[in-house]
């Protein structure tokens, strides 16, 4: 487990967090038994389909970018990995935004999870899956403080403290030839 010392950010990051056979499976279960969705988003004014594919599971609707995301229930495997991720955590969670990323095209833009419904300081706990990709983070006021890595299939980044009102993060492109990969983010969605 890794701990990163960036000023105004609380960053976790387990590369080991599941064994690969239990990652494996939640892979494949997911990626062939999700419907997953690719919605319109507004970008600088100008509406496109978003480089990603997605969808929510949990107990609450969540909102990003003028897109309305109803939740689907979670299925077993997702209960098991919640169960692991609050206890690494130390946190509740009851929704989770799945993201797929089909191929290097499929990417996610400069944001911050700080939308309203998440509150003042969220913990956002992320699991990677599948194809390897290259995470960015910058901060939002200070540009020369950077911080990039590998996502690791299995791995676990938590998020937390003040980083989403710091710090900016993304998932770019790549030219790379690289597998199909899952995100998880399990959210506390507040009332």
């Amino acid at each position: 487990m890794q701990q990163f010392d960036l000023p105004q950010a609380k960053l976790i990051y387990d590369s080991d967090f599941l064994n690969s056979e239990f990652a494996n499976s939640v892979f494949e279960e997911l990626y062939n038994e999700t419907n997953w969705i690719q919605e319109p988003i507004k970008i600088f004014g100008k509406e496109m389909m978003q480089p990603r594919l997605t969808n929510l599971f949990g107990k609450k609707s969540y909102s990003y970018s003028n897109i309305v995301m109803k939740p689907n229930p979670l299925p077993e495997v997702l209960l098991q990995l919640e169960e692991k991720i609050e206890e690494a955590a130390d946190s509740k969670f009851n929704v989770c935004l799945a993201n797929l990323y089909r191929d290097g095209r499929d990417s996610m833009g400069w944001h911050s999870d700080d939308e309203k419904e998440l509150g003042k300081n969220p913990i956002i706990a992320s699991v990677s899956l599948g194809g390897e990709r290259m995470f960015h983070l910058q901060h939002k006021t200070k540009k020369e403080l950077k911080q990039k890595f590998v996502l690791a299939h299995g791995s676990l980044l938590i998020m937390a403290g003040e980083t989403q009102h710091y710090w900016k993060h993304q998932l770019p492109k790549t030219k790379k030839q690289v597998s199909p990969r899952i995100n998880l983010t399990f959210r506390q969605i507040l009332d």
